[in-house]
């Protein structure tokens, strides 16, 4: 999985390039397309976990060959509640 770090338009020392990598590669990570009428390009969601476990939720888009966050963030209370019931659904 290639990603594309060059500009990103969000602060990459708030969560680093690295976890949010990790939060990707998580074996029970979740990706969205999201429900919008509005969107001039595909953009999706990745709910994720990093090997130290930090939930992060990512909004990304991609050509199917790199990957380039548009934002990054530790997932809220409720984004953290959806990611776990929709893994124990999916196990």
């Amino acid at each position: 999985m290639e990603f594309d770090w060059l500009d990103t338009p969000f602060n990459l020392k708030a969560i680093p390039p690295k976890e949010i990598e990790e939060s990707f590669e998580d074996p029970f990570s979740l990706r969205i397309l999201p429900d919008t009428v509005h969107a001039t390009a595909a953009r999706y969601f990745n709910l994720g976990k990093s090997m130290a476990g930090r939930a992060i939720f990512t909004v990304f888009w991609t050509d199917g060959k790199a990957y380039r966050a548009i934002f990054a963030r530790d997932m809220t209370p409720e984004e953290a509640h959806f990611y776990e019931r929709k893994n124990a659904e999916l196990t």
